[in-house]
């Protein structure tokens, strides 16, 4: 699945009309998420019933009504979404909160499907021709959209974000690229001091995106609050608030983007940390330090390029791959203020390329049909091709996947 976005150009009333229609969707999710809770026990509530469902709000509500059939069983799938990722938490017992579905507040897309827009001969406007007044709008951008077939547009989406609003293309075509074989492997350790550290010794800087722009969005809160509730002003501050929270967002996609690209494009395999971030964030002193470095974000990227240039890739459980020696297995005990693993048999080597190479060894070990755990039980999964395609399409990608 390819996803193609260009910036929107249109009248102010066509605005008005996009979060019509945007509200339209939220309010939609929000009804069929209370008409699950509210159902009996014995009640058997799935997809298809959440379906029809919508279809009698449609018939209720003339605002819903207006909203084009599909986008309004899109909305619906989305409180499916959320209800399933419930069951599917509590089958596996996920420890911890189950993640139950909640009432949403700041929606800011509607998704249409195969109907209720047509695209320009030129493919540089868009037409919605629901009801809800959205009408003719101009695509700003260089993608090439018109080299694609008609049919093989699944999703269309209109996204407003802190800079304007956006259309974005879901394309359902196979995105493979064949490249030639470089005979090398690698491990990557993610860290806070460097980005990460591979298991050849390279160490990428960690860019510190939020930290570089930290004063710059503090000086933009507190504007804020200097301007009168409910006045232009007190918008416009937020808005200038709010498209410097963008640009570091746009900054951390790009920058995980490139360095996926270019570790999946120059090695046969990778083997990388199977981080829980969500964990490790819990840690108050780093969950800023953690949130900027981004590391789930690189994790998709590369296994979205792994997919796309049938490279194979390996998740490795992170235990103990600081702590143990990568040229004699011992366990030499640090704590983390200890930037240097030094071993008795005499190998002396940065802390987080011992653990690279950790990583790297395990991966091989994986990949030869050895042991899935090793003695000190370091658990890998391989995770190559997984539900690529699914990640993909909830990215919002500011550029298209090269």
């Amino acid at each position: 699945m390819l996803v193609l976005e260009y910036k929107i150009k249109a009248k102010p009333s066509q605005y008005k009309a996009i979060e019509s229609a945007i509200r339209t969707v939220q309010f939609v999710r929000n009804k069929c998420l209370r008409y699950w809770m509210d159902a009996p026990k014995e009640a058997k509530i799935n997809y298809a019933a959440l379906s029809r469902y919508s279809t009698e709000l449609r018939n209720e509500f003339n605002f819903v009504k207006d909203l084009n059939s599909m986008a309004v069983q899109a909305s619906a799938e989305r409180g499916w979404a959320a209800i399933s990722r419930f069951y599917d938490n509590c089958k596996a017992k996920k420890p911890g909160k189950k993640g139950f579905p909640r009432f949403q507040k700041d929606n800011r897309s509607v998704e249409y499907k195969t109907s209720g827009w047509k695209l320009h001969s030129t493919k540089r406007r868009i037409t919605f021709t629901d009801k809800k007044g959205i009408g003719s709008l101009k695509l700003l951008g260089k993608w090439d959209i018109h080299t694609y077939l008609i049919k093989s547009i699944k999703r269309v989406r209109l996204v407003r974000r802190a800079d304007g609003y956006y259309c974005q293309f879901a394309i359902d075509i196979e995105a493979k690229e064949q490249v030639e074989p470089t005979g090398k492997s690698i491990g990557l350790d993610v860290g806070l001091e460097f980005f990460y550290t591979d298991s050849n010794g390279h160490q990428e800087e960690n860019p510190r995106f939020l930290r570089k722009a930290e004063q710059s969005i503090k000086h933009a809160q507190r504007r804020i609050y200097k301007k009168q509730k409910g006045t232009s002003g007190r918008r416009k501050a937020r808005k200038r608030f709010a498209k410097k929270h963008l640009k570091v967002s746009r900054q951390r996609q790009e920058h995980a983007k490139r360095l996926a690209r270019y570790v999946i494009r120059t090695n046969d395999l990778v083997a990388y940390e199977d981080l829980s971030v969500s964990n490790l964030v819990k840690n108050h002193c780093l969950a800023k330090s953690i949130n900027d470095a981004s590391w789930y974000l690189f994790r998709q990227w590369i296994e979205y390029f792994a997919g796309k240039f049938n490279r194979e890739i390996v998740a490795v459980k992170p235990h103990y791959t600081s702590q143990k020696c990568s040229q004699c297995g011992t366990i030499v005990k640090k704590s983390l203020s200890v930037r240097t693993h030094i071993c008795q048999c005499g190998c002396r080597l940065n802390r987080d390329e011992n653990a690279a190479i950790n990583i790297l060894n395990l991966a091989l070990q994986a990949r030869e049909g050895h042991s899935r755990s090793n003695a000190v039980g370091v658990g890998v999964t391989t995770l190559a091709g997984e539900t690529v395609s699914e990640q993909i399409l909830t990215l919002s990608t500011e550029s298209p996947v090269f």
